[in-house]
C-alpha cells in the first residue's frame, strides 16, 4: 500500500520544532498512516536525539525525496554543513537552514515527490537576519502556489477561524478592510470548507472590525459601510454568511459553536480566542493553494527549546489534518469530475 507521503520542513534547529518532529513520529503508528519525509540534516537530528533521549529513534536517510522508504522515517539531507547549534536563540544560521529545508520541501511538493507539507516553526527575526524576503511562511507558499491568494485559517475540534489579514500592524488593518477583500475572503473560505473539510453547505461567521461591529456607525463606519453589505452581497450569491457579529459576545456568549467558520478581521482578533480555546492542540492550515500545507499553532517556543518539555499535539494534529484534507480534497475533485462527465454525457443525449 502506498501510504500518503508527508513532507517536513524542519523549522528553526534552536527551538522545539524537531523536538515535537521526534516526539510525533516515536509513535510506530504514526508510521501506519503516513510516510514522513523530513527536511533537514541527519546530524542535525541526530543532535536533537540526544535532546529527547531517543537513541533508538530509527530513520532512512536520502539523498533525495525521489526514491523513498514506505513506511520508513526518511530524511532528505538538505545540506552537508557542520552547523552551529544555539538552542533557545534567533541566529542567521538558524533561519539560513530553515530556509533551505523550506525552499526544498516546497520543489519537492511541486515535483510530486511528497503529497502534502507540514512546516515546523521558524522565527520571523531569524528568517529576516538570512535573507529571507517573507513575513512567514504564509506569503511565501502564497508565491509558490499555482493557486490564488493564501488564506490563513486555524482549525481544532472547537472552531475554525479565518482571517482577512494576517501578518499585518494593526495600524495597516483598517485600510485593508474593503468590500472586495472581505467578499473575497468570504467566497475562498467557502470554497474551502467544501473542498478541503466536505461541509456541503457551510455556514459563516463574519466579525465585525470595531468594538460592538461599530453600534451602528458610532464606533467606525466599516461594520455598517462595508462588512453587512459585503455579506449581504454573498448571502446573494447563495453563500450561508451571517454577521458582522462584535466578537467579544460572539465568543463569551459560545455563539462561536452554530458555525462552521468564523472570519475575523485581523490577526489577533482571531487568535486569541482560537489559541485560548485550542492552544495544545490547534492547526494552522493554508487554505487556497494548489497544494496541502499545515503547521503547528505555536512558534519556536526558545524559552523552552532544549529542555525536552515542548508538547507534540499541535505537531501531531497538523500531521492529521495534512492526511485528511488531502483525502476530502481528492474526493470533492473525484466527484466534481464524475458529475461534469454526467452533465455532458446528458447533454449529447439531448443533442443526438
Amino acid at each position: 500500500m502506498n501510504r500518503i507521503k508527508i513532507g517536513i520542513s524542519a523549522g528553526d534547529f534552536n527551538g522545539i520544532g524537531m523536538e515535537v518532529i521526534l516526539k510525533t513520529f516515536d509513535n510506530p503508528k504514526m508510521l501506519e498512516l503516513c510516510t514522513p519525509v523530513l527536511y533537514s540534516s541527519a546530524k542535525v537530528l541526530a543532535y536533537h536525539k540526544n535532546i529527547v533521549n531517543l537513541e533508538d529513534f530509527a530513520y532512512v536517510n536520502q539523498r533525495s525525496a525521489e526514491r523513498l522508504e514506505q513506511g520508513k522515517f526518511n530524511v532528505v539531507n538538505c545540506w552537508q554543513d557542520n552547523v552551529n547549534i544555539n538552542i533557545g536563540q534567533a541566529t542567521e544560521a538558524g533561519g539560513k537552514y530553515a530556509m533551505i529545508a523550506l525552499e526544498q520541501a516546497v520543489h519537492d511538493l511541486k515535483a510530486g515527490y511528497i503529497d502534502a507539507l507540514v512546516t515546523a516553526p521558524i522565527n520571523k527575526e531569524a528568517m529576516s537576519m538570512a535573507g529571507f524576503g517573507y513575513i512567514g511562511h504564509t506569503e511565501f507558499l502564497g508565491k509558490q502556489s499555482d493557486g490564488g491568494e493564501p488564506l490563513m485559517l486555524l482549525i481544532s475540534e472547537e472552531m475554525r477561524m479565518g482571517m482577512v489579514t494576517t501578518h499585518v500592524p494593526l495600524s495597516d488593518v483598517a485600510p485593508l478592510i474593503t468590500k472586495v477583500n472581505v467578499m473575497q475572503k468570504i467566497s475562498q473560505l467557502n470554497e474551502t470548507l467544501k473542498m478541503d473539510f466536505g461541509i456541503e453547505k457551510p455556514t459563516i461567521a463574519v466579525l465585525g472590525l470595531n468594538p460592538h461591529a461599530g453600534d451602528g456607525g458610532v464606533i467606525g463606519k466599516e461594520d455598517q459601510e462595508i462588512l453587512h453589505p459585503a455579506v449581504l452581497e454573498m448571502k446573494k450569491k447563495g453563500t450561508l454568511a451571517f454577521g458582522p457579529f462584535p466578537s467579544d459576545s460572539f465568543f463569551g456568549s459560545g455563539q462561536y459553536k452554530k458555525f462552521d467558520a468564523i472570519l475575523a478581521m485581523y490577526h489577533d482578533q482571531g487568535l486569541i480566542p482560537f489559541k485560548t480555546l485550542s492552544f495544545h492542540a490547534g492547526v494552522n492550515y493554508t487554505a487556497g493553494l494548489s497544494f496541502v500545507r499545515t503547521s503547528p499553532d505555536h512558534g519556536t517556543g526558545y524559552d523552552i527549546a532544549g529542555n525536552n518539555v515542548a508538547d507534540p499535539e499541535s505537531f501531531r494534529q497538523a500531521v492529521f489534518a495534512a492526511i485528511d484534507i488531502l483525502r476530502s480534497r481528492k474526493s470533492y475533485i473525484e466527484d466534481r469530475k464524475d458529475t461534469l462527465q454526467k452533465h455532458a454525457l446528458e447533454r449529447e443525449e439531448e443533442i443526438s
